[in-house]
């Protein structure tokens, strides 16, 4: 198996091919995505060279012009999806930028509805998305360890373990922990 940055580097490289694919398969130029996503036409296009990691706020705000959620972004770039997945095989993506580290307990798949994630985010960290990928989506996040402030829908909730909040993404979100404390959470999404 290859190592976390061996195995990133791929994904990202993986990643930037599938961006690439998405924007040409809807016929868009580098300047109509970058119109659509916020992100500047000189980003996309180091992104889709792969000369930089992309981070969580851009992949948010590329998935929200695809109509995609990460998660599924993901699987468009993964190759196999076995029924049972092993902890080893689950990819880890990382934000270069935050920490912030997600793995895909169980990726998405044409055949099935949910999708679960195990994320981890570092202390006095604030990772925010403009828009959802899809309007409506049904997340469900269980906290695990740390704390976490969410805002979805205009209100803040402090979550601490063993809560769990469940809602639908309208608009702009965003995830932050306090400055002497990281976060773990499994989310759910249907």
């Amino acid at each position: 198996m290859e190592n976390l940055d061996s195995g990133t580097a791929a994904l990202d490289r993986r990643i930037a091919k599938r961006l690439r694919a998405l924007r040409l398969e809807r016929g868009w130029s580098l300047d109509e995505l970058a119109a659509r996503s916020s992100v500047s036409r000189a980003t996309l296009s180091r992104l889709e060279n792969s000369e930089v990691s992309p981070t969580a706020s851009v992949l948010g705000k590329l998935c929200a012009a695809f109509g995609l959620t990460l998660s599924r972004l993901i699987h468009l770039v993964e190759e196999e999806f076995p029924p049972l997945v092993r902890a080893d095989e689950q990819p880890v993506w990382q934000d270069p930028e935050t920490g912030f580290q997600r793995r895909l307990v169980s990726p998405p798949n044409r055949a099935l509805a949910g999708e679960v994630l195990d994320c981890t985010l570092p202390s006095g960290v604030r990772v925010s998305y403009e828009n959802p990928p899809h309007e409506g989506l049904e997340h469900h996040l269980l906290m695990i360890e740390g704390a976490l402030h969410l805002t979805v829908g205009g209100h803040t909730h402090a979550l601490r373990p063993g809560d769990c909040l469940r809602y639908r993404l309208h608009g702009a979100s965003a995830f932050e922990t306090p400055k002497n404390c990281g976060a773990r959470y499994f989310l759910f999404m249907v």
